[in-house]
């Protein structure tokens, strides 16, 4: 199958000016799809350091945790199978298969791509987090941030929007409404359980999570950017509403070199690759949702900051603003995804894609078909096979990229 559907496409990903076809593209794809298939779709993720069987040696403080936490998901070599830490389904990981399958099969035609897809939305609605207004999602494990500590199963609006997208894209494809009846319930969840910070009458932030108000630039856009995909087919507009003054919150907290902070507190002021990317794939969404199209410069403007910054010449994805190290999976996969999605704007979006996506499979993809975590100074490599944050995330860009060649 892979020769005789990807050959249409090596041409143009020939004439686009990048170093990799739409076969290799796809060969790629198969080698992970291959390593997921004999892994029953489970792994690590990068944050799941609290499950290791020392926690209760971390007394429960904030501060122990957070130390055991990044130091299981900064050391260089993987640790989780002397701490106990198991290979498993996670949630996040799931609502990225989803759409992954979708663009394979949306590419292809392969029954097999939908039946993945739809068993993976399956998955999903039977394992959503209990006792919230809708449809909602969180962790497998506890988790210890720097401005919260957030128990398993509390919901997120990273994962509820990232997984709501996913079953936008499935009512958009297969025509099934259930699938958006889950994606307006997780907008429910969004509406009602989330507090907001409010700034002026007509912007605010969305909260990360509902169990303190945390406001967070991407996390509130991706909210903001699901709320809008679902007005866009439910003409509910307390979603428009909602969606619009958090992207207005956003434009108003845009530096004047066209980046973002992560968010606005003292302690949450970087800028990344591909927290910044996030950005700019809602604005995009939310604009082709709404028809609102009154910070087209402004977003195009961080489109173009983005591009510029983080990318060396040959497609190698830095990861902050002001260093290229640690080259991180998530970078890679979050870059090509972004690029797809401008490349209707864009006619240089397709050539840097395949430059980045070249680079990942050449530097980051082992023989099995994973992908790694990071690479370091001196040539030190973090081959743990992260779920969400490198499987997940590679399949779906790459089938993006694979579809639009």
């Amino acid at each position: 199958m892979a020769s005789t559907t990807a050959s249409a496409g090596s041409e143009l990903g020939a004439r686009s000016g990048g170093a990799l076809s739409k076969d290799q593209v796809f060969a790629s794809i198969q080698r992970l799809y291959g390593w997921l298939e004999k892994n029953d779709y489970k792994g690590y993720d990068t944050f799941d350091g609290l499950l290791a069987f020392v926690r209760p040696l971390t007394f429960e403080t904030n501060f122990l945790r957070t130390v055991l936490q990044q130091g299981v998901r900064r050391f260089p070599i993987n640790t989780r199978p002397l701490l106990g830490i198991k290979k498993e389904h996670a949630s996040k990981a799931m609502g990225f298969f989803a759409k992954g399958f979708i663009r394979l099969h949306e590419a292809t035609g392969e029954k097999l791509y939908a039946d993945k897809a739809e068993f993976a939305l399956r998955w999903l609605i039977d394992h959503q987090s209990k006792g919230y207004s809708g449809a909602c999602w969180g962790n497998h494990f506890d988790y210890q941030s720097r401005s919260f500590y957030l128990p398993k199963e509390v919901p997120t609006i990273v994962w509820t929007a990232h997984i709501g997208d996913a079953f936008v894209d499935a009512y958009e494809h297969f025509g099934n409404e259930i699938y958006l009846r889950i994606a307006a319930s997780a907008c429910e969840h969004i509406v009602k359980d989330l507090e907001l910070t409010v700034e002026g009458p007509n912007a605010v932030c969305i909260s990360y999570i509902p169990t303190k108000n945390v406001p967070i630039h991407n996390s509130s856009l991706l909210g903001a950017s699901l709320l809008a995909r679902v007005y866009s087919h439910n003409k509910n507009e307390s979603y428009r509403s909602l969606a619009q003054k958090a992207v207005q919150y956003c434009a108003n907290h845009q530096r004047a070199n066209a980046s973002w902070y992560y968010g606005e507190k003292e302690n949450l002021h970087w800028v990344d690759n591909f927290h910044t990317a996030y950005n700019l794939d809602c604005l995009k969404h939310y604009m082709a949702a709404t028809g609102d199209h009154r910070y087209d410069d402004k977003f195009m403007a961080g489109y173009e900051y983005w591009k510029k910054t983080f990318f060396l010449p040959d497609g190698t994805p830095r990861y902050y603003d002001y260093k290229k190290l640690p080259l991180d999976i998530q970078c890679s996969s979050q870059a090509i995804d972004t690029l797809v999605l401008f490349s209707d704007r864009d006619p240089l979006a397709i050539p840097l894609a395949l430059k980045v996506a070249k680079w990942t499979i050449d530097n980051m993809q082992d023989r099995t078909g994973y992908f790694y975590y990071r690479r370091y100074e001196l040539g030190i490599v973090n081959k743990t096979p992260t779920l969400h944050w490198g499987q997940a995330t590679m399949l779906c860009a790459l089938a993006g990229l694979y579809k639009l060649l």
